[in-house]
């Protein structure tokens, strides 16, 4: 279902039942799979590989080149999962080196004006809300929700079920489970609500209580002594208290205070 002034290149690869609306473009290299549906005026470019059942909002822009002024005309490439949602105006880049792809997982949902950038790496169930802002080689990890307007800096991570606040500027790794919100982005807390809606069991929750006191509240302020700490207390046999460690043990730019 290709609309007649739908431009689709030869070497495309088109899955099934997919639909093309007027005035859009599939250049060379796109891999389309099945059940995708593209709405009037978008435009994806390759070499691109798309799963299934991803719907594309008028403008979106996917696959163009990165914008990293490093890039030499190498090949790159973007890599998308399945039952991702592109509202209007969203855009997306390729990598900027040959064997770094930008990756997006499945079932995430970007809203308007939202923008990935080059080699960043997205897992599922992520939401980018309007105007989002992820520079390069930013990390972000499942169920995490960034609010509108806020701004991601260079190879930042952003844990999972994590919350960042509208119009935050963030500059140092967002730990897993916590709102950050501000400028600089702080955190602030615990994402009760999240962890609630999500369907935490409550013995989960109330070690992440425990980690969250004794990481982001100790008096002190030393982190290395405050997650020794915490590695002596049963709370830390929890999978949401060790991720929680790991991430923070494996920190490049310092996690969000």
């Amino acid at each position: 279902m290709i609309h007649p002034t739908a431009i689709v290149s030869p070497l495309a690869k088109i899955g099934t039942n997919v639909r093309i609306g007027p005035f859009s473009i599939v250049g060379a290299g796109v891999e389309l799979g099945d059940d995708c549906v593209l709405h009037s005026h978008v435009v994806l470019e390759g070499p691109s590989k798309i799963g299934r059942g991803n719907e594309f909002f008028p403008f979106a822009a996917i696959g163009g080149k990165t914008q990293d002024l490093k890039y030499i005309g190498e090949p790159t490439y973007l890599e998308i999962g399945d039952h991702n949602v592109f509202r209007e105006n969203t855009t997306v880049h390729r990598g900027t080196m040959e064997d770094i792809p930008t990756r997006i997982g499945s079932n995430n949902l970007f809203l308007c004006y939202s923008h990935v950038a080059h080699d960043c790496q997205l897992g599922d169930h992520i939401i980018l809300s309007n105007s989002v802002g992820l520079a390069g080689h930013v990390e972000v990890e499942n169920h995490a929700i960034v609010s509108g307007l806020a701004a991601v800096h260079q190879f930042v991570r952003i844990g999972a079920h994590s919350i960042v606040g509208g119009a935050a500027k963030i500059v140092q790794d967002v730990a897993p489970f916590m709102i950050v919100d501000g400028n600089p982005g702080t955190t602030r807390g615990l994402n009760l609500v999240g962890l609630q809606r999500r369907g935490f069991p409550e013995d989960d929750v109330r070690a992440l209580k425990v980690a969250y006191k004794k990481l982001f509240l100790h008096k002190d302020g030393n982190l290395a002594t405050s997650i020794s700490s915490l590695k002596a207390l049963s709370a830390a046999s929890t999978p949401q208290v060790a991720h929680l460690i790991h991430f923070i043990e494996n920190s490049k730019r310092g996690v969000s205070r």
